[in-house]
């Protein structure tokens, strides 16, 4: 079959919300914007374990750092399910970390900025996974089915952690004037990176127009980032916290708060790596890589030894 057929083909089975998997025939461009996008989303959650890992020892109470913990060990698990799922499309696992380490490979901005005080933990919980949710719930209905269904349990957990978020900033809410500011601090912090994490503006983003077309993402940046205000603004409220911005207001007309303007040259900074954590960040997953190579030589060599070795 020619290789227009074929492409033909491919593209009306994925507008038939038909499942492509590993072993379909796709396109190379298809092939390489989910590694990129899936690997991306892996080392994110990956990378997104240190912030959070930065208050284990200090969570305010052990039923807080019981719960902590179980989210890192969450975030673990989804870079782990995320990595197998973009290894099905032939890279190698060596090949992503490798190319997140020597900074080839991006990660999600979000996760270079700081965790000074506790309420960055709720804040994150709230913010950044409520904005991950919002981002991956779609992720569900991907035309690529490993990743679909690595997504499916990726959200039913985060959707958990977006929860414990929350919880922890309405205890802080109810507490003293000085809690109460903490919570304030971290949402005026927090907020604008959150908004930049559904990327640049349609028409400024290079993959979004083509992964809409191919059915792995079924919104824009755009769609997405006005759902995720529209949806937190009544949260802030309820909390009694005010949202960071001036142009803030509600349209009638619409239904959806109109906003402001994140910035945008922040944005591209970070993701160049000069954000306040990036160096911190990538220092501290190449050395935990460099550490662990003797678990990796050791279960290859066990491997090696029981699985690989023919039966007698």
């Amino acid at each position: 079959m020619e290789a227009g057929e074929l492409l033909e083909r491919f593209e009306a089975f994925v507008a038939s919300e038909g499942k492509i998997e590993s072993d379909s025939w796709m396109p190379d461009a298809y092939r390489k914007t989910l590694v990129r996008q899936i690997s991306q989303h892996a080392h994110s959650e990956i990378i997104g374990m240190q912030p959070e890992g930065n208050w284990l020892t200090r969570a305010p109470s052990l039923r807080r750092k019981a719960i902590l913990l179980a989210k890192v060990q969450d975030e673990a698990g989804h870079g782990l399910y995320l990595y197998a799922a973009a290894e099905t499309l032939g890279t190698s696992r060596d090949e992503m970390v490798d190319a997140l380490l020597d900074g080839t490979a991006k990660y999600s901005s979000i996760f270079n900025y700081p965790t000074p005080t506790w309420a960055d933990i709720g804040a994150i919980g709230w913010l950044v996974d409520g904005a991950a949710i919002m981002n991956q719930v779609p992720l569900c209905r991907c035309s690529y089915g490993p990743y679909a269904r690595a997504m499916k349990r990726v959200c039913k957990e985060e959707s958990f952690h977006q929860r414990q978020g929350f919880d922890i900033l309405v205890t802080l809410c109810r507490g003293s004037d000085a809690q109460r500011a903490m919570a304030q601090d971290a949402l005026d912090r927090w907020w604008w990176p959150s908004l930049m994490m559904f990327g640049p503006h349609d028409g400024d983003s290079p993959h979004s127009a083509t992964s809409m077309r191919w059915r792995i993402k079924r919104f824009s940046n755009d769609e997405l980032r006005q759902r995720f205000v529209d949806v937190t603004v009544p949260q802030a409220h309820f909390l009694g916290l005010r949202i960071p911005d001036d142009e803030l207001v509600y349209d009638d007309t619409t239904g959806h708060w109109k906003f402001g303007e994140p910035d945008w040259d922040e944005f591209q900074r970070v993701l160049a790596g000069d954000g306040p954590c990036n160096a911190e960040r990538i220092e501290r997953r190449t050395r935990a890589h460099v550490d662990g190579a003797w678990v990796r030589e050791a279960a290859e060599a066990y491997a090696a030894k029981h699985v690989a070795a023919p039966a007698a």
